[in-house]
């Protein structure tokens, strides 16, 4: 007699963990468990490209096809050839077409560049793909977003508060003082902001200054007007957005401006996606990641497409344009105009800062970061503003936002602004409310000179040897 036969599907098992433990069954190159890997950054990709002559080729040739439709549409059989150039690059280097990039990285417009080159002529559905990685980023933004659930919503200012933290945070606090000087100097024997400065400096604060202080300024909660203000003019919206005559550009005109621009329409891709409504999920986003919302709708201030909100009175925000004038184009028109105003993820996004016990459960809320000492940088008072159609970037080694020179000899050319660090070192400002209410708090006596130091150092680079001069000078004089 013979044993019995085991369970067939045991024996198939065994044979599997045998044939994967046996050396030389497999393949080398293929991985037993063969999981999708990260999109590959694409720098790297053209790299790889490049080692290739044709592969150079034929990105070289989509390059002169992208230069000749930026400027012209394609005709007809030049727009078949370089397609045809397309697909064959895609097909012998497909990396090139699933690459991603890094948003805020110093070679990010180069990569954005890379990444629409190889997209010539992109459809509507691609042009609502985000081309950045957010791998890293989701659960990061999870996490802040759970965090800032443990805001005390006691009456306090909360936007005097985010604003005073992020000046004692040296980064945070000088990018600002850079936006809000770029965003109120008036251009010279005008009456006009240099939006293309402004522009790019309210990119640079958003990008580098770490996400628990700049997008605590931008979507700081409020209870009443004053804070509600101070939230609505932190991107100083008379120079990063409005025209000067008041009227308001077509959304869809915007639209087409912003796409003729890697960056811009990178960044709109970014927010159409991350932003993108759903009945499905517990935040009505699509992705389930107010996060990243929060994060993409904050990467389109500082281009053509800059939002903000509408009023001092709701955290309802709008881009600056109506759709007069859309024609046959009308529902189009209305389809972009309510992502931002009709946009169940955006709004309960927005919301979900500082909202306390307005998380879903399934949130993981991390320990709340230690709250810091406070100083405040304002914004501007007036409404002055130069129209200008173009998101496109100086690298950093070429262009230098801070000029001390230019900057100190015109301090009768500046924007009627509140000044920015007047409650530096003064306890008597930290101690009250923003609602009215001082604390009882006793404050020391300040160098009468400390004020104006504070100006010369925002005004120009090279005074800090006069300043430490008339330092000493003065307060030999108060001795």
């Amino acid at each position: 007699m013979f044993p019995s036969c085991p369970n067939k599907n045991a024996m198939a098992l065994l044979a599997l963990l045998l044939a994967l433990s046996l050396p030389g069954v497999l393949p080398a190159s293929s991985p037993a468990f063969p999981f999708p890997p990260a999109p590959a950054d694409c720098m790297e990709a053209l790299h790889v490209c490049s080692a290739d002559p044709q592969c150079q080729a034929l990105y070289r040739g989509l390059e002169l096809c992208a230069a000749d439709a930026a400027v012209a549409p394609l005709g007809e059989q030049v727009a078949a050839e370089c397609l045809e150039r397309q697909d064959t690059l895609l097909n012998k280097h497909p990396a090139l077409l699933v690459c991603k990039c890094q948003r805020g990285f110093r070679k990010e417009e180069q990569c954005l560049r890379v990444y629409w080159t190889v997209r010539l002529l992109p459809g509507e559905d691609e042009l609502e793909v985000s081309p950045y990685d957010d791998t890293q980023m989701d659960s990061r933004m999870a996490s802040l977003v759970a965090a800032s659930s443990y805001m005390q919503l006691d009456g306090e200012n909360q936007c005097l508060k985010a604003a005073q933290d992020c000046g004692l945070y040296e980064k945070c606090g000088s990018l600002r003082s850079e936006y809000v000087l770029a965003c109120t100097k008036r251009i010279p024997g005008t009456i006009r902001c240099n939006q293309h400065k402004c522009h790019r400096a309210l990119r640079r604060f958003l990008e580098r200054v770490p996400e628990e202080y700049s997008l605590g300024v931008l979507f700081c909660p409020c209870t009443n007007t004053l804070c509600g203000e101070r939230r609505r003019k932190t991107i100083v919206p008379s120079c990063s957005y409005q025209e000067m005559d008041g009227l308001q550009p077509n959304c869809l005109h915007q639209q087409s401006f912003c796409r003729r621009d890697d960056l811009c329409r990178s960044r709109l891709a970014d927010f159409l996606q991350n932003c993108q409504p759903s009945t499905l999920t517990a935040s009505s986003c699509l992705k389930d990641s107010p996060g990243l919302c929060l994060r993409a709708y904050a990467g389109l201030i500082g281009t053509i497409m800059t939002p903000n909100y509408i009023s001092n009175s709701s955290a309802d925000v709008s881009l600056w344009c109506n759709c007069e004038g859309s024609g046959n184009q009308w529902q189009d028109c209305l389809r972009l105009q309510h992502m931002f105003t009709h946009n169940a993820c955006l709004r309960n996004s927005i919301s979900w800062m500082g909202s306390p016990g307005s998380l879903p459960a399934d949130f993981t809320t991390p320990t709340a970061p230690p709250s810091t000492p406070l100083v405040q940088e304002d914004e501007v008072l007036s409404n002055n503003h130069l129209p200008e159609h173009s998101n496109n970037v100086e690298s950093e080694e070429e262009e230098d936002l801070r000029h001390p020179n230019e900057e100190a000899d015109e301090a009768g050319g500046q924007f009627n602004v509140i000044p920015m660090y007047s409650e530096r070192a003064t306890i008597s400002n930290l101690g009250t409310s923003g609602t009215g209410g001082p604390r009882h708090l006793s404050p020391p006596r300040p160098c009468p000179f400390c004020w104006s130091c504070c100006c010369y150092v925002l005004l120009s680079a090279g005074a800090k040897d006069y300043i430490q001069r008339t330092h000493s000078h003065t307060h030999a004089h108060t001795r």
